[in-house]
């Protein structure tokens, strides 16, 4: 049985390079696994390395358009599917940032996969967001979406996953929600991340083993500015500028809210902080030795990309495209799961944390 697979919001390819790696499942002489159908997202950069990554004979399997421009009939014109996966916009659910949540420019966009899934019936779909969604408009965000997705025609299982504790080298939380559709006599359990304990996970053992090559792509360094390497000199591997002691000539004169990650040095020996895809200044994760910041290669060996994968666009859109995807040695995790599920196989399974009140 292989599934074939349609993604919204596509992003760079975390998703969908974890479902065509994902290794088959096999049971009773069948065959389970994943591949690719179509893909779409809004952003041409984003677009590109997707194609050039998951489906680099078939580039026009990607649509580069605006959902809200998007024609489904022509996606199920491409290929049908039976399913589907939508990591839509967190922008507005996310900790940082003004937190708008469903009421905000991105927050509504989660609707369209809704609408997906009550047009195209896949037989399973996989959504995920950040865990801020939880608590945007005090709770009623996430209920809301929870419900609208069970009304669609599917038992879901949504789970906070820290995929930290799933071997992946960096400290990211994220809600995934898997659904089965109703008429398919299918349980999804959350894997449990037991087999993954013993794995080493630090930062040091992610950038540096094995080294990366001098021919890699993407992994031009940053020219920092005087006080800012000055300032570097000064923070210790695991703290930011705010806890490192600094003359006044080198501190931030921030008002409110310090965010900790701001030129925060990575600790060697433990899982990087969450690698984000904006911000200025002291956002853009520290070498815990080196005075700079991370390459995009780095970047990305923190979010489980290979080297192989290419980004396309500048320095800048790879940054991007690197911080809003979603780990693919995580979502293996959470696919293979999904395959054994179907294929009627058992694994280690926990409870889910995340209870459904509507």
């Amino acid at each position: 049985m292989k599934f074939k697979l349609g993604e919204l919001f596509s992003g760079p390819g975390g998703i969908g390079y974890a479902a065509v790696t994902t290794n088959p499942i096999f049971a009773n002489n069948i065959e389970y696994s994943i591949e690719h159908a179509w893909a779409s997202d809004y952003d041409k950069d984003t677009c590109d390395t997707y194609a050039t990554n998951i489906c680099p004979e078939s580039h026009n399997t990607v649509i580069c358009k605006d959902i809200r421009k998007l024609d489904f009939e022509k996606l199920r014109e491409i290929s049908d599917i039976n399913g589907l996966a939508f990591g839509f916009p967190c922008n507005d659910f996310s900790l940082v940032g003004e937190k708008k949540g469903i009421n905000g420019t991105f927050g509504p966009l989660y609707s369209y996969g809704v609408k997906a899934l009550r047009k195209l019936q896949p037989e399973w779909f996989l959504a995920e967001n950040v865990g801020g969604l939880r608590n945007s408009n005090e709770g009623n965000a996430f209920t809301k979406i929870l419900r609208e997705l069970e009304d669609s025609g599917y038992t879901i299982t949504p789970h906070l996953y820290k995929f930290e504790e799933y071997g992946v080298p960096q400290a990211r939380h994220r809600i995934i929600i898997i659904g089965i559709r109703n008429d398919i006599d299918v349980t999804f359990k959350v894997p449990s991340p037991a087999p993954y304990k013993n794995i080493n996970t630090t930062a040091r053992k992610a950038i540096e083993e094995p080294p990366i090559s001098s021919a890699a792509n993407n992994n031009e360094r940053t020219r920092h500015a005087t006080h800012v390497i000055e300032r570097l000199k000064l923070i210790k591997a695991g703290q930011n500028v705010f806890n490192a002691n600094l003359p006044k000539e080198l501190q931030l004169n921030v008002q409110g809210a310090k965010i900790s990650q701001i030129y925060k040095r990575l600790h060697p020996d433990k899982p990087s902080y969450t690698v984000t895809g904006s911000g200025g200044g002291g956002t853009h994760v520290y070498h815990w030795k080196e005075n700079r910041a991370l390459t995009n290669r780095e970047r990305a060996r923190l979010q489980t990309f290979p080297d192989n994968f290419l980004f396309k666009g500048s320095k800048e859109s790879v940054r991007k495209q690197i911080g809003m995807a979603v780990p693919p040695a995580g979502v293996k995790v959470i696919f293979e799961a999904l395959l054994k599920s179907f294929a009627g196989r058992e694994y280690i399974s926990i409870e889910k944390n995340i209870n459904l009140k509507f």
